[in-house]
């Protein structure tokens, strides 16, 4: 399994024009193959910041999620909100363990 974690820092103003992007993103890539979780969540006290939380089957999944229609969609949107900042990084999960 592949965990792709991080952080979106947008323009606080640019959250709400945001929203149907975000929400048609998280729709598309939740109904790809290999797709396990797919959400974005507003920080409650950090204007502007967007948490990323997404799992894949494998690295193959993510990698053909990039290359699907709706990323170019989502990012063209994102580009269009104004000034960001991506902090994502990508785990391998070997093992997982429920708390």
């Amino acid at each position: 399994m592949i965990l792709v974690a991080g952080t979106l820092q947008v323009p606080p103003k640019a959250v709400e024009s945001l929203r149907p992007a975000m929400l048609a993103m998280m729709a598309a890539s939740r109904a790809e193959p290999g797709c396990i979780t797919y959400a974005y969540g507003h920080d409650l006290t950090e204007p502007g910041l967007v948490w990323v939380s997404e799992s894949w089957v494998s690295q193959e999944a993510l990698d053909a999620h990039f290359k699907m229609p709706h990323m170019a969609v989502w990012r063209a949107a994102l580009a269009a909100a104004g000034p960001f900042e991506r902090k994502l990084s990508a785990f391998e999960v070997i093992n997982q363990t429920g708390l």
